[in-house]
């Protein structure tokens, strides 16, 4: 009897060990912190691996997920500043930094976030208006993060992301939106249209005023290169009427004929050139005209000399001779309309 109840009394020590020591050694997993609370007040926080606590005097608490994690944001009605009404959603990212905070601070921890998440929204996008909702989300997610961040900071956490998912406004809205936007292509492909037109405007008048100032330039120097022609024109007619009045002067009459006969041979060539007259009936003595034309070779011989005459002859007798000359190889031409000369 006695060795069966020494044996009774060991094996209940064995069990009362190995059911502290079970009591006694916790294993946290990675990614996990566990409170530990004596007699319900917390104590410490185990951290992830094997850990001892005192049987029947300490107790996990809470285990608190330390890993990031989303937290997903139902959707919302939302009035803009300028009174249109929007429904948004979106998704939250926080992580737990302090365990026992988390635990201790707030009850209900996700909801609270939750919560808080879609009060922030409510206010951030219910300040702006609904063209600068649709186009500045980044603004939108940027003073989300930082709102609730520093509201969530005692509770232990971090927000690391806050993102607006879907912005939808109601549908006779986004008719009228897409309209406004139909229009306002419109009108900016009118306004590039007509920047179109009054370029081209502008360079065809560029052309047209570059184009008269290059006719312009030539003109004036079509006149001037005219009055220079007229200018040596003129020299040379004074030139050449100079000479025929020193050899006037000198005593010769062919210069008489020569003047005479050129003046003559120049408005025959202006009647033969007019517009109205193709036949031309009037009388002339056509003596005079082969005089004159004897005259004017007798000045030029004068004028440019004679490889004919004597070195030595004067120029009276060269001038003589070449009337002689003249006079004698022209043949006499009697003129039908001239009385006189019909006799001779």
């Amino acid at each position: 009897m006695n060795l069966a109840g020494l044996d009774f009394v060991v094996i209940a020590l064995v069990v009362l060990v190995i059911l502290i020591l079970f009591l006694a050694i916790k294993t946290v997993p990675q990614g996990y912190q566990y409170t530990v609370e004596r007699f319900g007040r917390y104590t410490s926080t185990l951290e992830p691996g094997l850990n001892f606590i005192i049987p029947l005097f300490d107790r996990i608490g809470a285990k608190m997920n330390v890993m990031e994690q989303v937290l997903d944001i139902p959707t919302q009605e939302v009035i803009t500043r300028d009174n249109a009404s929007v429904a948004a959603d979106g998704v939250a990212f926080y992580q737990v930094l302090n365990a026992a905070q988390a635990a201790y601070q707030v009850a209900n921890l996700e909801n609270a976030i939750l919560n808080l998440t879609m009060t922030n929204i409510r206010s951030v996008m219910g300040s702006m208006d609904l063209d600068e909702l649709l186009s500045n989300r980044d603004v939108i997610n940027d003073k989300l993060l930082r709102v609730v961040d520093e509201a969530a900071n005692p509770w232990g956490i971090k927000i690391t992301r806050v993102e607006i998912k879907d912005i939808a406004p109601p549908k006779d809205l986004v008719d009228s939106m897409g309209r406004q936007m139909k229009a306002e292509r419109e009108k900016r492909a009118q306004v590039l249209e007509a920047e179109g037109a009054r370029n081209a405007q502008i360079l065809r008048a560029e052309g047209a005023k570059q184009s008269a100032i290059l006719e312009a330039e030539g003109q004036r120097e079509a006149a001037f290169r005219d009055a220079e022609a007229r200018e040596r024109l003129a020299e040379a007619e004074a030139k050449a009427t100079k000479m025929v009045s020193e050899a006037i002067a000198a005593g010769n009459v062919q210069a008489i004929n020569y003047f005479v006969a050129q003046k003559y041979t120049e408005a025959m060539a202006a009647i033969g050139k007019a517009p109205n007259s193709k036949i031309v009936l009037m009388p002339m003595e056509a003596s005079a005209l082969v005089g004159s034309l004897g005259g004017i070779g007798a000045i030029a011989r004068e004028v440019f000399g004679d490889g004919s005459a004597p070195a030595g002859t004067p120029a009276r007798a060269r001038q003589s001779t070449s009337a002689a000359t003249t006079t004698a190889s022209t043949p006499a031409f009697r003129n039908p309309f001239d009385p006189t000369s019909q006799g001779s």
